[in-house]
């Protein structure tokens, strides 16, 4: 099976084997959201486990 281009990009794996994930609403119309708001986005976050397993088959680790 091979792996989803899409999310060999966006998605990495942690040492621990945790899936690591970028903020959304980070990209563009950053002109009315506040300087904490974006500060916070900006910072890397975990997938959720209820995901894991769709994202561990787009990376074909499963």
């Amino acid at each position: 099976m091979k792996t989803n281009s899409g999310a060999k990009k966006r998605f990495a794996l942690t040492g621990t084997g945790k899936i690591k994930r970028k903020h959304a609403y980070k990209s563009h119309i950053l002109t009315k959201k506040t300087k904490k708001q974006k500060r916070n986005l900006t910072h890397m976050g975990l997938v959720h486990k209820s995901d894991v397993n769709s994202i561990k088959t787009l990376l074909a680790m499963k």
